[in-house]
C-alpha cells in the first residue's frame, strides 16, 4: 500500500511489536533496530517465555536497550508460556501454569513502572481437557484481578484480548462481546475501572467479525488497538483488510490510544516492512 493512501496516519500514535517484527535480531538489538526505522514506541510479548521470573540481570538488560534505543515501551504482556508456540496464556490454566502467572505479575508491572509503560496485557489462557470451563474461569477472574490490581499500583491499564478461532481453537475469547464480557467483570469485581479491551483487528476479522459495529459498539472499552492485515497477518496493504478506514473510525468513536504494529514482515528484512507508513508518521507524538 503506498505511503500516500496513509495521509491521515499522523493523526495515529504507533508503536512496534518487538515479538513478532524484528524477530531476525537478538532481543536486545531489537530496540535499536525499531528506532532507527523511525519508530520511538515499542510493545512486547513476555519475552522470557520459559521463565516467569527471570534473572534481575536479564530484565536490567532489556531496560538498559530499550532506554538506550531511546523508544518508550508502551505494552507488556503477562506470562503467557509458550508464546509463540502452543500457548495462549496461563492464568486460567490450573496448578503450575497459574502458579507461574502469579509469580509473574509483580515482576511483569515492576518491570513495566520501571519504564513508564502503562499497558498490560493478560492472555486468557486455552481451554484445558478435563476441566470444567466454569472452573478455568473463576481460576480467571480470580487471577486477573490480582493482575488489575497490580496494574493499578504503577498507575497502568489491565488489556484483556480477543484471538481467533482458526488460530487458537482452545482458546475462549474469540468475539468481541466475550472479551469485552470479562473487561467488565474484572472492573466490577475490583471497582478499579482498569480493566480495558484489547482490540486487535487482524484477530476479530478472522473471525469474520463486523469490525465498524465491534468499533461503533466497544470503543470506549478499549484500551490499546492492534493491527495486521487479512488474509496472512502481513502488513497492511497485503491482505485486504481496510485498515486505514478502521482506523479513521476508531479515532471518530474517541479512541486515542496506541496502534501496535503486530504483523509478520514476510520474506524479507523487518525494516522493510513499513513502506506503507510515510516515514514522518512513525515517530509518536
Amino acid at each position: 500500500m503506498p505511503g500516500s493512501e496513509w495521509g491521515t496516519a499522523t493523526e495515529q500514535r504507533f508503536n512496534v511489536n518487538l515479538s513478532i517484527l524484528f524477530t531476525e535480531l537478538p532481543l536486545l538489538e531489537r530496540p535499536a533496530a525499531a528506532a532507527a526505522a523511525g519508530f520511538t514506541a515499542v510493545e512486547l510479548w513476555w519475552p522470557w517465555v520459559d521463565s516467569p521470573t527471570p534473572e534481575r540481570s536479564e530484565l536490567d538488560a532489556l531496560k538498559k536497550a530499550i532506554e538506550d534505543g531511546g523508544v518508550q515501551l508502551t505494552g507488556l504482556n503477562f506470562y503467557a508460556g509458550q508464546l509463540p508456540g502452543p500457548d495462549r496464556g496461563a492464568l486460567s490454566i490450573p496448578g503450575t501454569e497459574s502458579e507461574r502467572f502469579r509469580a509473574n505479575i509483580d515482576v511483569a508491572a515492576d518491570f513495566a513502572r520501571s519504564l513508564g509503560c502503562k499497558a498490560l496485557n493478560a492472555l486468557y489462557g486455552n481451554r484445558v481437557e478435563g476441566v470444567e470451563a466454569a472452573e478455568q474461569d473463576a481460576l480467571a477472574l480470580e487471577n486477573l484481578v490480582l493482575a488489575a490490581r497490580a496494574a493499578d499500583r504503577i498507575g497502568a491499564i489491565l488489556l484483556i484480548e480477543t484471538l481467533n478461532q482458526p488460530e487458537s481453537p482452545l482458546y475462549p475469547l474469540v468475539s468481541a462481546p466475550a472479551g469485552v464480557a470479562v473487561v467488565d467483570r474484572v472492573n466490577e469485581a475490583t471497582g478499579l475501572g482498569n480493566a480495558r479491551f484489547l482490540m486487535d483487528l487482524y484477530h476479530l476479522s478472522m473471525n469474520g467479525e463486523d469490525l465498524p459495529s465491534v468499533i461503533e459498539r466497544y470503543a470506549a472499552k478499549t484500551g490499546h488497538v492492534q493491527i495486521a492485515d487479512n488474509p496472512g497477518r502481513g502488513a497492511p496493504g497485503t491482505g485486504t483488510l481496510p485498515l486505514e478506514d478502521l482506523l479513521g473510525r476508531l479515532r471518530k468513536a474517541g479512541y486515542e490510544g496506541w496502534v501496535g504494529l503486530e504483523y509478520k514482515p514476510g520474506d524479507r528484512p523487518s525494516a522493510a516492512a513499513f513502506d506503507w507508513l510515510p516515514a514522518e508518521a512513525r515517530a509518536a507524538r
